[in-house]
Parts: C-alpha cells; structure tokens; sequence
C-alpha cells in the first residue's frame, strides 16, 4: 500500500513538474513559431499554432536590417566583462564575510540586498549625468560597470553562502603551511568553490545578459546589445509581430545554447552544500 501511494506521488509529482516546466516554455516556444509566421499569419484570430506557411522572410529582413553581429558581440563582452569583474570584487568581499565575520555583517548583507529593491528608474538620472561628465556614455564599459554594480549584490550572497560551506579549517591549515592571503583565496579556496562560482558566473551571465532598462536608457548605437536589438523592431507605425519575434529569438538563441550546456554545472553549484 505504502509502495503504491508512493509510486503514485511520483507520477503526480512528475506530472506537476513538466506541467510547469512547459507552462514557463510555452512563451519561448510560442515567439520560436511565430518567427516563421507572415506578419498576416502572426496577428491572426484565431491564432495558428502549426497549420501555417513556415517561412524564413522574418530572417532575411532581420539580417539584412541591422548588424546582428555587432549587437552580439556588444552583449558578449558586457555581459561576459561585467560578470567576470563582479566576480573580482566579490570574491574578496564574500571571503571576507564568511571567515572574518565581523557584528554586522549580516546588517551589511541585507542591506547590499536591499538595495535591489530600489526602482532602476530612480537613480537613473544621476547615474546618466555621471556617464555623460566621464564620457562613458553610449559605451561598453559604462555598461560593464553599471550592470556589474547592479548584480553585485547577488554576487556577493551567492559566493557568501558558498564559502560558508568550506570549513574554515582548510584555510587555517594553509595560514599556518605559510600560505599568503593572496594565495589562501587563489590556490585554497576558489577551487574548493568551483562549483559554486561556476553556477554564480553563469546566473550573472544570464542576468546582464537579459537586461533592457540600463541598456536601452545608457546606449544608442556604439555599445548597443541585443536587448536594444529587440527594441529596434517597435516603430510608431506598430509593432512588427514576427520580424520582433525573429529579432527575439535570434537574441535568446546564444543564451538558450549555453544554459541547455552548461546545465549540470548550474545545477551542481545551486546546490553546492545542500548535503553534508
């Protein structure tokens, strides 16, 4: 009997699990069909789901319109720049936290978190008039620097609650093998937390990656990525249904690619710790 109830709660669970997982999907794969719509087929009522003229029209124009490339590899080197130099600043910030607490430290981690929930829009002024005084403005490493602030909280709470889990032992051991601080966090304690840095640089990534405010109020056309790439198929005539879902998933195509490869490694560091 007990056998059975559980064989059955599995199959719900299963059941409830991929239930989700093709709820969350279905937006994503909805914009992948609507891409090889006509514009005619893509605002359709009733809408079509898989009886349409798959085309590759939305494509072409897409290709033809803009640089894809350069948006592209905007969004490499500002999301790829601005994870690997919030990994830098963090690293010793959250080491420091977990083996050299001090009173308020935890007061210092709820209030880095905190700052997350302030509205982008409220400080985007300011942080505008600053860009354009360091004439960093419209440029990749403005972004780098902005987007690298804005995820530096989650940096620091992700590699804290890691290195929480090394016990503070090991490193004692090397302070008293003669080992630097420099070479206590290199060559002790990063490679310990590989899993768990691997999974904070790829969610960063993906973070920097997907964000639109601070890219399209910070740029116009030098350091624009691919969230300004999107944007570009909103006209005031209307918006574009299936060039803006080509646009769309010509952008989430590299994201998609890389989390699809790399989703042991994400997993593995999400629950870096969770069994003793």
């Amino acid at each position: 009997m007990a056998r059975a109830v559980t064989r059955n709660r599995k199959i719900v669970n299963t059941a409830l699990a991929w239930g989700i997982g093709l709820l969350i999907f279905f937006p994503i794969l909805w914009t992948i069909l609507t891409s090889f719509k006509t514009e005619a087929q893509a605002i359709s009522d009733p809408p079509v789901f898989l009886a349409f003229d798959w085309t590759l029209e939305n494509y072409g124009i897409v290709l033809e319109r803009s640089n894809y490339m350069r948006f592209l590899w905007n969004s490499v080197i500002i999301a790829g720049g601005s994870t690997v130099l919030g990994i830098i600043v963090a690293v010793p910030a959250a080491w420091s936290m977990a083996f050299v607490p001090s009173r308020r430290t935890k007061d210092i981690l709820l209030w880095m978190l905190s700052t997350k929930m302030l509205p982008a829009v409220g400080v985007l002024y300011p942080i505008y008039l600053i860009f354009i005084r360091l004439g960093i403005l419209d440029s990749r490493t403005g972004l780098v620097i902005v987007l690298m602030l804005m995820n530096l909280p989650i940096i620091v709470w992700m590699l804290y609650t890691y290195f929480r889990e090394i016990p503070g032992e090991i490193l004692e051991a090397a302070r008293m093998d003669g080992a630097s601080l420099k070479n206590e966090i290199v060559h002790v304690l990063m490679p310990m937390a590989v899993p768990g840095i691997a999974s904070t640089l790829l969610l960063n990534f993906i973070l920097a990656w997907n964000e639109a405010f601070w890219t399209l109020n910070l740029t116009a056309a030098n350091a624009a990525p691919l969230t300004a790439f999107i944007a570009s198929y909103s006209s005031p005539e209307g918006l574009f249904f299936a060039k803006l879902s080509a646009a769309s998933t010509m952008a989430i195509a590299p994201i998609l690619i890389l989390g699809w490869f790399s989703q042991k490694q994400l997993v593995s560091g999400l629950t870096f710790g969770a069994v003793k």
